[in-house]
């Protein structure tokens, strides 16, 4: 049975993407708990980060890196990196622009024009 991830990343549900190579989506969290709350996804569907092969595992940490270095020129603050493991059974890193009113777990409610708007600001 196929990830919610595996079913974005086919195109089969749509996402606020923001980046995309042969290896690594990234779109949005539609759950975010900051503004710009990005899910950073290898298109090779395992279940724990540490099970990806070698060259998946720095596919994925490249693309963070690339990514939070622009989440940072974008938006002026300083990225926060999770790795959870245990909400969708699919390896995937959040990136999570930091602002003091960011609380762990409390989740904001989004408008479909919020989510464009910044998609638009951080499409790469």
């Amino acid at each position: 049975m196929s990830s919610i991830f595996s079913k974005i990343i086919a195109g089969e549900l749509p996402c606020y993407k923001i980046y995309e190579d042969d290896k690594v989506m990234a779109f949005l969290d539609i759950n975010p708990e900051v503004k710009g709350h990005t899910l950073v996804v290898p298109k090779v569907e395992v279940d724990k980060i540490y099970d990806l092969s070698e060259v998946d595992w720095v596919a994925l940490w490249a693309a963070v890196k690339k990514i939070s270095a622009h989440m940072e020129e974008v938006t002026g603050r300083r990225t926060i990196y999770e790795v959870i493991g245990v909400d969708v059974p699919h390896a995937h890193v959040h990136l999570l622009p930091f602002d003091e009113t960011w609380e762990h777990g409390k989740t904001l409610s989004l408008s479909e024009d919020e989510f464009n708007s910044i998609r638009e600001k951080l499409a790469m």
